[in-house]
Parts: structure tokens; sequence; C-alpha cells
């Protein structure tokens, strides 16, 4: 353990030294003519080390980072745009591979301009399908304008490469993950161009199993200790498909039509523990195993039509979407005492889950010299439905309708939002500004307990940027923005999640929105970029524990927080310290100070902690490519959990074959298995409670990518809408 840090921290130094050496050195330059100082500007010398400046791979566009992807040799190794986003500035993804931005905010992903919003795992199966190949640069946006649904509180723009050549054109995907177990993933894209038409066909089939392991140790309040284990299999089964047609009918009107379907089936195999002794472990209170086999299927189907209209200066967009989501699983909660095989308890659960969403929206924009108007309208209407029904083993070994556990519930909402917006440059000052409005009408109605929560609230949302270019190595943008973030369906819905026959979450029909404000500052200097975010949230919404001391029952529920103050501090700098060998390092420090009241105490902690990332990329004889990604993350948590540190290690070759049109990629990821989470609860007057969480990041990964056909690269035109985001 000792060797790995100290490597790290060599790997870490090497990088700021390298970095700070190249500024030493061009200050000690200044004194040179102009001639000699342009003829040695690009190579500097350090012992027998040699520091160039790094290929212009970076850039601000109104104070948000944008780094090119196809040819950019840091992506080189990736196996797909998730893995770009792994090792992308101001980006994190997570075991399972949910993408943050500044910390702790889940992104909208938008596709050539426009929104990219679903599920996570449907958002994950899309982004695993485009090569890096496919994609011509991510912007990433941490304080999106008044011009974005105000849910957005942070967006990644993902621009792919245009394809402009008439015929068509195909390219496959495969990768194999192989770890305990292996997963395949395929995906196929074709299109094919002619003058006034484009057709694009994706397809995609993904199957293979992945695994999940969770332990805990507990102190309950009559002193004994209890050790919870838990092991999950999950047989995934994944289909896509996607048609999209794109008519141009003249040079000022565009038509589109996209068509797709996803359709998931995970068999999963659930087993666990609950071993229970004294306070001293020297006595066997109980022993318990417990068996929660699940069969999991969701069908989504969706609909997109997209109309634009452009003459001289003036435009004018349609977006209109449809989406239908059903979920359906079965879950058996068997529960035994492990010595005698004693059946202790058991119970099945079928559930039912229809989602339907109707999205339409216009925008349109003026340009009128150095200045732009823009205007826009939106109107949403999204319904769920949820009947999940349990049934218990009685005595008599029939089972027998459970009402305690049972639910159905309803959940009907209407946004109604519009946006003002307004930019113009002044030389090199750029000023943007624009101002939402959001009117939300909910109803929630918990069926079964005869619970209905209605809402009507109107909220508006102004935004304000600059961005000041001193010349083209230096300039400064600031930023200020208000957003809102509405719960998702799931935390709305008061029915139990089940972990464990003694671990389950409640959602809140009663869950409030929360409101975040907050203040950017970006300053780039050449290839080196640092941010500044501060800004305060109310009504945060979360989740606590509550235990339960004569049953054992620990419930997660979920509430508002009054308040929480935040800070994001990131900075990133490339250096190119041979012709052979890339650093990218990031550096990220985070501030949290939460206001939580929690049973009859109120905790009010202030949380720092940091990140730090290197990505070094090794360019060797014969076109072989080697990458080396470092990520280790500090000690954090919140008011009640502490979070302890962790890091990963990931080693990837690239090589490409036949003019690049075949290209090959060995992965090893998180090397050392060093990747879980482990979470300690504070304060233990109130409970003694260690989590650790499991996931087989762990892999080696063998992947391949063909492109074939008269045209190189495919343009995808994928819409999709905020509120599939939130039928998660």
């Amino acid at each position: 353990m000792n060797t790995r840090v100290w490597i790290f921290l060599l790997l870490l130094f090497l990088s700021i030294f390298a970095k700070s050496q190249e500024i030493v050195n061009r200050k000690k330059s200044d004194s040179l003519d102009k001639k000699e100082r342009v003829k040695n500007d690009s190579t500097r010398h350090i012992s027998e080390v040699i520091i160039q400046s790094s290929r212009r791979n970076l850039k601000l566009n109104d104070g948000n980072i944008v780094m090119s992807v196809s040819g950019n040799r840091d992506f080189k190794t990736s196996t797909n745009i998730l893995d770009v986003l792994r090792k992308t500035p101001n980006v994190t993804v997570d075991s399972e591979d949910g993408i943050f931005i500044g910390g702790r905010i889940s992104p909208a992903i938008f596709i050539d301009g426009k929104p990219v919003v679903m599920s996570s795992q449907e958002l994950q199966f899309y982004l695993r399908s485009l090569s890096p190949e496919m994609v011509e640069s991510i912007e990433v946006n941490t304080n999106p304008s008044s011009k974005y649904d105000a849910e957005f509180k942070g967006i990644i723009g993902i621009r792919l490469k245009k394809n402009t050549n008439l015929g068509w054109k195909g390219n496959y995907n495969g990768n194999v993950s192989v770890n305990r177990f292996n997963y395949r993933e395929n995906s196929l894209n074709l299109s094919y161009n002619t003058q006034k038409i484009a057709y694009n066909l994706q397809l995609g089939y993904n199957s293979g199993i992945s695994t999940y392991r969770y332990n805990a140790l507990q102190r309950l309040a009559n002193t004994n200790v209890m050790r919870t284990s838990t092991f999950q299999n999950d047989d995934n089964k994944v289909k896509n498909f996607q048609f999209g047609v794109d008519v141009r009918l003249n040079d000022k009107n565009r038509l589109g039509l996209n068509l797709r379907g996803n359709f998931r089936e995970i068999d999963r195999n659930r087993g666990g523990s609950l071993y229970t002794t004294n306070k001293d472990e020297t006595e066997l209170v109980f022993n318990t195993e417990s068996e929660n086999p699940t069969l999991y299927n969701q069908n989504n189907y969706g609909i997109t039509t997209d109309y634009s209209f452009q003459n001289k200066n003036f435009k004018l967009n349609f977006l209109g979407n449809y989406l239908s989501v059903e979920n359906k699983q079965n879950d058996d909660f068997i529960n035994r005492d492990k010595p005698t095989s004693q059946l202790l308890s058991y119970w099945k659960s079928d559930l039912l889950n229809k989602i339907t969403i109707y999205t339409s929206q216009i925008d349109v924009s003026q340009k009128i010299k150095n200045a732009t108007f823009e205007a826009g309208i939106k109107y949403s209407n999204s319904h769920t439905n949820n009947n999940i029904r349990y049934d218990t083993l009685a005595v008599n070994n029939q089972f027998v309708f459970d009402p305690t556990r049972s639910n159905q519930f309803s959940y009907k909402e209407k946004i109604l939002a519009g946006y003002l917006a307004y930019n113009q440059k002044f030389n090199k000052l750029q000023i943007n500004a624009g101002l939402r409005f959001e009117n939300t009408k909910s109803t929630s109605n918990a069926i079964t307990i005869d619970s209905v929560v209605s809402r009507n609230y109107l909220e508006w949302l102004p935004s304000f940027s600059a961005n000041y270019g001193f010349n083209k190595d230096n300039e400064l943008s600031v930023s200020y923005s208000r957003k809102i973030t509405r719960p998702v369906f799931s935390q709305l819905n008061p029915f139990r999640f089940y972990f464990s026959p003694l671990n389950y979450w409640i959602g809140n029909p009663y869950l409030q929105p929360s409101f975040t404000s907050q203040i950017k500052a970006t300053y780039r200097y050449k290839n080196w970029v640092t941010s500044f975010t501060v800004g305060k949230e109310k009504d945060v919404m979360t989740r606590y524990p509550l235990y339960n001391p004569q049953t054992n029952v620990l419930e997660y529920l979920g509430t508002n927080l009054p308040y929480r103050n935040f800070a994001v501090l990131e900075t990133n700098f490339p250096v190119k310290i041979a012709k052979w060998w890339n650093i990218n390092t990031q550096l990220s420090g985070f501030y949290n100070h939460e206001f939580r009241p929690y049973l009859d105490e109120v905790f009010a902690l202030r949380i720092y902690n940091y990140e730090i990332r290197l990505n070094q990329v090794f360019t060797l004889p014969k076109g072989y490519t080697v990458n080396l990604f470092t990520n280790y993350e500090s000690k954090t948590g919140n008011s009640l959990y502490i979070i302890k540190p962790r890091y990963t290690v990931d080693f990837s070759l690239q090589k490409a074959w036949f003019k690049n049109k075949l290209n090959t990629k060995l992965s090893f990821n998180n090397i050392f298995d060093s990747y879980d989470q482990q979470l300690e609860f504070r304060h233990k007057q109130i409970m003694d409670n260690r989590l650790r969480h499991w996931w087989d990041s762990r892999r080696l990964i063998f992947s391949v990518s063909y492109q074939f056909g008269s045209s190189e690269y495919q343009k995808n035109d994928l819409q999709r809408t905020e509120e599939e985001n939130r039928t998660r």
C-alpha cells in the first residue's frame, strides 16, 4: 500500500515540477530577441528532460472548457465516450458509471446542441456506443444560462464528427470485459446520405454478468454486534435500436424524425446474511441468511420530431418528444435461520410501473449586428403510475395479500416554461443575460394510504455571464445562475425499496424542490485553466438513516435540509515532457457546509476534500499508444457520514491497423481493486454503523472498432427531454 502511494506522489510531483519549470524557463526567455524567442519557444531544456508546449486541445467557450476528442492523444486509448469523460477535466465518473460535474451535480447530456437526457442506464448504453473517433469535442458547462431547462445545473455537450460525404458508412464497436465473470458490448452504426436525405440506423446488444457486494458492521442499541453481508449478481441482456431520417427540404428548412427503443432484462440473484453476536463477540445471538431472486424488464419507446428554419440572421427550431416507459419486476424475499435452515419469513412482490411523457418546445433567435436576441417556450406533460403488490407466506403455507407493504402511487406533472436571452460582443468583452420562468403543476396521489399532494408554483430564474479576452493566451469569465431541482418520481413514491429484510428506503411525497444560486469565475492562461465556484442550495433533498432499536430495522427516509453552502476550486494543465510523453494534471478542492437537523440535534459540519488525477500518455514506436490514468479522492462525507479515501490506477494500450480503419485497445482498469466506497457514521452516541460498497470495476477489457463504407463519420441526431431523466 505504501509503495503505491509513493509512486502516485512521485508522478504528481514530476507533473507539477515540469509545469513550474516550463514557466520559469519561459520568463528567462523574455530577454531574448524576438527572432530567437520564436525559434526556441517550443523547446525548453531541463537537464536531460525536454519540456515542450502541448498541442492546443483545450479552449474556453463562455467560460466552459471545450476539449477536442478525435485525434487527441489523451483519449486515444479510451474505449468509448464514457471512458473519455472519466479523463475529462471537471468531470467524475463513479464506480457505477454515474456522471457528475462540480463534485455532486448530475449533468444533462447534449448531442450536437440538443438534450439527450434519459435514465442513467440507458445513457450509459448510448455513450458506450460512441467511439472517440466519432466525437469532435466535449464541452463542460458547470453553470448553464437561463436559456436551458432550470433542472440543468450542469451540461456536458458532445459534438459529433460531421458526415458530409454522400453514400453509406458503417462502424462497429465491440468490447469484452473480463473479471470473475464477463460482459460483452456490441454496437453497429450505419448511415446513408443523399443530396437531400440522411438516414441513420443504430443497433446494439449487450450481455453479461455484473457483481456488487455490500458489507456493514453495526453496534446495536442493546450492545449486540451485527454484521451484514450481501452479494449480488446481475445477468444483463440489453437490446437497442434507433432509426433516424433527416430531410433538407430546401436551403432554409430542415425536418428530422427519430424512432428508438431500448429493452432491458435483468435476472438478479442476491444473497445475504445477518450475523449477530454479543458485545465482546463471544456468543452467537442469531445468524440468518436471505435470498432475493429478482426478474426485471424495462421497455422504452420514443419518438422525436425536429424542425428548423433559417433565413439570414433569423432562426426557428421546433422539438417534439413522446416517451413511453414500462417497468416490470418480480421479487422473492426468503429469510432463514442459517444453522437450522428454518424458514423465518417469505414474501413476494409484483411491480408494474408505467410512465408517459409528452413535450414540445419552440426556440427563435435574431442577430442584429453584434447582438443576438433569443426567446423560447416549452410545455411538458408527464404521468407515472406505480403499483406494487406484496404477498406474504402465512401459517397454512398459502400466500396472502400484505397491505402493510403494498402500494399504488400516481404522479402527474405539467410544466410551462419560457425564456428571454440577450448576448452581445463589445471588442474583447462578451455579455450574456437571460431570464427564465417555469410554472409547475403537480399532483402526487398515494392511493393506498389515501394521501394527495397538489402543488402549483411559479419561479423566475435569472442568469448572467461576462467573458473578457485579454489576448489569445489569457481570458477571464464570470457567470451567475439560479436553478431548480425537482424530486424525481422514485423520491416521491412512499413505498419500500428493500436492500435486505432489515434495511430499506422509502420515498417522501412531501419533498419540496430545491433551489441553487451560484457564481463561477474561470481564468485561462494558454492550456492552464482554473475555475472557482461558490454557491448556496436551499431545501436540499437528501436521505437520512432512522434506526429502530426494538426491531433492528434501519430505514432511509427522504427529507429537505434548510440549506447548504458549497465551493469548488478546480485547475488542470497539460505538460509535454518529451515528444513521446504527455501528462495532464487535474486538481480539485471541495467545500461543503450543510445545515442538517437530525433527530433532536442540529449538525452543521464544514467538510473539505480534494481530488487528484494524472493522465499520462506515452506514444511509442510502430504506432502503439500507452495510457496510465491515476485518480485519488481524499476523505470526505457530510454531517452524518465519513467517506474514506480511495484511489484507482488504469492502464491501457492502443494500436491502429489498415490505415486507421481497424482500432484495437487493451485496458486493465482499477488494477489494485482499490475503488470501493467505505462509510462510517460520525455520531456513535446515536448509531455506530460502518458500510462498504464494492463494485466489479477491476476488469480486463479488449475492444475493437472497425470503420467501413464510402464515408468516414456519422452524424447522430438523437434528441431527448429533461423529463426522461426523471423516470429513473
